[in-house]
């Protein structure tokens, strides 16, 4: 038995259909072709979504539903006279009931059929009450035919309505009409369906229930036109007849947005009159005659924005706490538009503010937990840094300065379409409301306010910060002078403690550690490349004599370049910069006339009392400092490892210098003899390459002899055959 809503028709004709559905129609691949947008039809997600067609057994059955042959009743009675009993329509539209005999019921309406039981059933019997109610339902056989996307015969439920039909055919292909589905029976119209009345308005008025043999009809597409630009809803739509406006098609697309400009839209229209020219352009506004332009088949109407200027509006963006739009006034000036200088900080600075309120509460907590009464004023926050290698952050509750030399006003001149700059003293316009700087406004300006940061501005006007500890009278964070020198700023601080070691003083700067930073990925690759180059030459002078030998050789080799490279890479620049100070310095003096600069950071160790030997030493701990002791009596105090490069030995010195030891050419024990100061640092690099000369040597006797000993073959050979 063929279940409700199943398709009975030719199944590849269902597939053209739908694949010319998928194409979409010659007018779609029009506007594509012509706009570059592909517009979908108003309509189609309504079938895009699943379809189902179960049964409808289950549903109340109106009252003006027609009893049909195969429509089932369920009947009961009680009284004097017990009935239950499923009754269910022959073909010659009958049921027979118990004692009764047959009664006729096919014609009826579901409505009619209990009272006309209760008549029949009356004729018999006497004192009794009858309930009528319908059971399963009969199938029904529909036709689709025409501009349909799946054509063909469909059995569907007796209930089933025109629109019910519409879905389960999947609506009409590329070519179909929404606006024109009609309803045949028995060679009659009986409704016509236009579907945008019942998607914009859920008119169901043309929607009738349909009967076995009706025949849906999807009539060709009638004139289309394409809406597109600033709606919500650009899609093509079908227009019912001619003569609907430009009112009428953008009330199909839910009305004009907020943002679409009414005093502009563009059609563009075919005239099929013209061959050589088919196609012209022309303008209308969305006023009264606009909107009611009568509109034409392959008309494209196109909606334009509003424009994003303001009428009314000054902008104020850059180093301010609220960049925004702000009204503009008649004869509004810098100084309106600024009303204080508080507008000048930014929002980033009192987070920051409030952040170390938090984190000192946070550190609080960890190191007193019973400290619960908020008792926290007494600890001040630290400003030293997480890593010893990397500057601390001098101020992170510094404001963002704004430049107050500079500021600018960005004006669109009207007549020739340009950006003018007007800039002005910031200072002078807000604070003293100088005239001359206080510009007056126009509608539209931008003002941009710059921080210290955003314009490298003069020594004399930044706020420079320099950071002093260690052995001086007064350690701590420097506000610099115009032009204060390293010299100077340490006579600011009060000079040198007794227990200052001058010679070790640390000076750094961040952008030293930058370029240090970027010298060491320097030398990271340059490494890498050597080391490529030189393991491609090894493995082809080493030959093939001796396979496996070369291949420990090569391991050893790279494991040991591997190791330097990783030490390397995880080198942390700190931004040192080396005074090159004799080590007998003692006072503010003694010190170079260095410009300072910003973020700058001075630490006066104490004097140490040790030097350290690191790298390929037996004893790596630190080495107590003896006067008139050399780098020789060091070395021979930590022990070389039998892997240390002694040719590439070199001295860190306290105030950041080195010394190399083949800085003095071919005089190899220049090195070795030189006095070391507290503080120093020697260090003993590993061997890249570990093959010592005899072992080279051996190597290349073998592949010597292996050479001769094929020559000899060669020529013992030649002088056989010559003979």
């Amino acid at each position: 038995m063929t279940q409700p809503g199943v398709q009975t028709g030719t199944a590849a004709e269902a597939d053209t259909a739908d694949d010319r559905g998928r194409r979409g129609s010659e007018f779609q691949r029009f506007v594509a072709e012509a706009t570059g947008v592909t517009l979908p039809r108003f309509g189609e997600r309504f079938f895009s979504g699943p379809t189902t067609f179960a049964p409808v057994d289950r549903v109340p059955v109106p009252a003006d539903y027609v009893l049909g042959p195969g429509d089932e009743l369920l009947i009961r009675a009680w009284g004097s006279v017990d009935i239950d009993y499923r009754a269910v329509v022959d073909r010659t539209g009958l049921i027979s009931l118990p004692r009764v005999g047959t009664v006729r019921v096919a014609g009826l309406k579901a409505g009619e059929v209990e009272s006309f039981l209760r008549q029949q059933v009356g004729r018999v019997f006497r004192n009794f009450e009858l309930n009528v109610t319908l059971g399963q339902l009969r199938s029904i056989q529909v036709y689709v035919v025409g501009q349909a996307r799946r054509p063909g015969s469909y059995t569907v439920s007796s209930l089933s309505t025109l629109i019910n039909a519409v879905l389960a055919s999947g609506g009409p292909s590329a070519t179909g009409s929404m606006r024109a589905i009609e309803l045949r029976r028995a060679g009659r119209a009986v409704a016509m369906l236009d579907l945008y009345q019942f998607l914009l308005r859920g008119d169901q008025s043309a929607d009738v229930r349909l009967q076995p043999g009706d025949v849906i009809v999807y009539h060709p597409v009638g004139p289309q036109v394409a809406l597109m630009g600033a709606t919500d809803n650009a899609a093509i739509f079908e227009l019912r007849a001619q003569g609907e406006t430009l009112r009428d098609l953008i009330g199909y697309a839910g009305g004009l947005p907020a943002i679409t400009a009414t005093h502009q839209a563009m059609l563009e229209r075919l005239e099929r009159d013209r061959p050589r020219d088919p196609r012209k352009v022309q303008t209308l506004a969305l006023d009264e005659a606009g909107l009611g332009q009568v509109l034409r088949d392959g008309d494209v109407v196109t909606l334009f924005q509003v424009a994003p200027q303001f009428a009314n509006a000054v902008t104020l963006r850059g180093n301010v706490w609220e960049p925004l739009r702000y009204p503009y006034k008649p004869g509004m000036k810098i100084s309106d538009l600024i009303p204080e200088k508080a507008a000048l900080l930014t929002k980033d600075f009192y987070r920051r503010k409030n952040s170390l309120v938090q984190f000192i509460g946070e550190a609080q907590s960890a190191i007193d937990p019973d400290n619960k009464d908020g008792a926290r004023s007494a600890q001040l926050p630290t400003l030293q840094s997480t890593s010893a290698s990397v500057p601390p952050t001098l101020s992170p509750t510094l404001p963002d300065e704004p430049n107050w030399e500079y500021a600018v006003v960005e004006r669109l001149n009207p007549k020739t379409l340009k950006v003018e700059l007007l800039p002005f003293h910031l200072g002078r316009a807000v604070v003293e409301r100088d005239p001359r700087e206080n510009l007056e406004l126009l509608p539209g300006d931008v003002v941009t306010i710059y921080g210290r940061k955003d314009l490298r501005a003069p020594q004399a006007t930044a706020t420079r910060l320099v950071r002093v500890e260690g052995e001086v009278m007064r350690p701590g964070i420097y506000q610099l002078e115009p032009g204060e020198t390293l010299r100077a700023l340490l006579k600011r601080a009060g000079g040198f403690t007794p227990q200052a070691y001058v010679y070790g003083l640390e000076f750094s700067r961040e952008s030293t550690r930058q370029k240090q930073r970027e010298a060491i990925a320097e030398a990271v690759r340059r490494l890498e490349a050597t080391l490529a180059s030189e393991a491609a030459s090894q493995t082809a002078n080493l030959g093939t004599t001796d396979v496996n030998a070369a291949a420990r050789l090569r391991e050893a080799q790279m494991v040991a370049a591997k190791a330097q490279l990783n030490r390397l890479r995880n080198l942390q620049p700190n931004g040192r910069i080396a005074l090159q100070l004799s080590p007998t310095a003692g006072s503010v003096d003694d010190l170079p006339e260095v410009p300072l600069e910003d973020g700058d950071r001075v630490l006066v160790p104490a004097r140490p009392g040790f030097v350290f030997a690191v790298g390929a030493v037996a004893n790596s701990n630190a080495l107590i400092w003896r006067p008139g002791r050399t780098v020789g009596d060091y070395l021979r105090q930590a022990g070389l490892e039998p892997s240390a490069d002694e040719d590439n030995i070199f001295v860190v010195h306290a105030d950041g210098s080195v010394t190399h030891r083949r800085d003095g050419g071919w005089l190899l024990n220049r090195l070795t003899s030189l006095e070391l100061a507290p503080g120093d640092v020697i260090v003993v690099p590993e061997l890249l390459n570990r093959e010592t000369t005899w072992s080279a040597f051996v190597r290349g006797l073998k592949d010597w002899t292996q050479i001769l000993y094929q020559f000899g073959l060669a020529a013992a050979a030649i002088d056989t055959l010559r003979r």
